[in-house]
């Protein structure tokens, strides 16, 4: 008797363990079905007809997030991708309290040098195309850690472009910049310009352009690069703007240093370079308006066909000196700015402005805002309503 009671026992638990595992399996097969998915996470894991699904990598960024901006008001869906390391989670959720309804605006938190994140990202998501603006991106910095810079921008991209070709996403619009063309010859520049990058931070986007290019001759991918120039503004509505880390102002962009200097945050402007060869010895540039930027990148998304591949000055046409800009910033903030002359930075160059008939000829793309002095005070405006830029770094587990 025993003996039976003891096999009934075994039986028994034998078959508890059974069910046990059964029950598990199908529990992981219900997280992985669409009815077990996060509400919001099974609108993106699936294409809708006449629902134009864009990945905006970068998107915390100061350009990446007007883009995302841009394509929500126009109707696309966006699922943004930044690792936070230079955006700002801020600027993601004024993106979500301006675009709460389900199946809109989706931000995940991930590095795109991680392989096995970004495959994991185009499995669960049903992208229509992709807009890849992550990266690092001060010529300065570039002279210093080259290695990041190749790393985050050529090695990144490949990942990318690996995982659009396993996932069969076939739209890519890549953000490349004048930096590619080094110091031209002759200006402005056109896009059959040599390129002749002389900073790591352009030889690394032109490496990436590369791969880019010789990867679409073999697949019918569609590939729009967009090379633009000095970005400056904000969003006009005052939503959005530059905020870049308080240990990379040294490196960061002239308008920031300005503003900065403007608010009393630095005691002054710092100019890097007073003897190159233009009339005021002091380099010249072409400042496109992030307004325009962004809408360059909608208008490359609409005209992209399948198969081609279109590159693209992105500026104004207009160079103009360095000093010519801290007058206009001036008196954009309606004070005067200390200004004291430094050394040439590593990795400058002299002159570089754009010629955009291309894109105007081909996109049907003007640059709109073009006067200096109403971008920067657009741009002020904001940076003076949010003195400590988005606010503290969000830390997200």
């Amino acid at each position: 008797m025993d003996y039976m009671d003891e096999k009934v026992k075994n039986d028994l638990s034998s078959r508890i363990l059974m069910a046990l595992v059964l029950m598990t399996f199908c529990i992981i097969l219900l997280r992985e079905s669409a009815g077990f998915m996060d509400p919001k996470a099974k609108y993106f894991s699936r294409h809708v007809l006449g629902v134009t699904h864009v990945l905006v990598t970068g998107g915390a960024g100061y350009i990446g997030s007007h883009a995302a901006l841009r394509l929500l008001k126009d109707g696309y869906r966006v699922t943004i991708v930044d690792n936070l390391s230079r955006g700002n989670m801020g600027a993601i959720k004024i993106l979500q309290d301006l675009f709460p309804e389900l199946g809109r605006l989706q931000f995940i938190h991930a590095d795109l040098g991680n392989a096995k994140a970004v495959n994991r990202i185009f499995r669960e998501n049903a992208f229509t195309a992709v807009m890849h603006f992550a990266a690092v991106a001060y010529v300065g910095e570039s002279t210093v850690e080259p290695l990041r810079y190749y790393h985050n921008i050529t090695s990144n991209t490949l990942l990318i472009l690996e995982a659009m070709a396993r996932h069969n996403v076939n739209t890519l619009i890549y953000s490349s910049t004048c930096a590619t063309y080094g110091e031209p010859e002759k200006m402005p520049i056109t896009e059959e310009t040599p390129q002749f990058p002389i900073n790591p931070y352009g030889k690394a986007k032109k490496m990436a352009e590369d791969i880019i290019i010789d990867f679409s001759k073999t697949t019918s991918m569609t590939v729009m690069i967009l090379r633009y120039f000095n970005v400056i503004g904000s969003d006009p509505e005052g939503r959005l703007g530059e905020a870049p880390r308080a240990e990379l102002h040294e490196h960061g962009w002239i308008s920031g240093a300005c503003f900065d200097a403007g608010r009393g945050i630095i005691p002054g402007l710092k100019i890097r370079g007073t003897d190159y060869k233009t009339p005021d010895g002091t380099c010249i540039r072409d400042y496109i308006d992030v307004t325009d930027l962004v809408d360059a990148h909608v208008k490359a998304l609409a005209h992209a066909q399948l198969g081609k591949l279109g590159i693209y000055n992105v500026g104004t046409g207009q160079g103009k000196s360095v000093k010519e800009f801290v007058e206009a910033c001036k008196r954009a903030i309606g004070k005067d700015i200390n200004v004291e002359y430094l050394s040439r930075r590593p990795g400058d160059y002299a002159e570089v402005y754009s010629d955009p008939s291309k894109i105007r000829r081909e996109l049907n793309w003007t640059a709109q805002h073009t006067n200096l002095q109403i971008s920067l005070q657009i741009a002020w405006r904001w940076q003076n309503s949010h003195v400590n830029g988005y606010g503290p770094p969000t830390i997200v587990s």
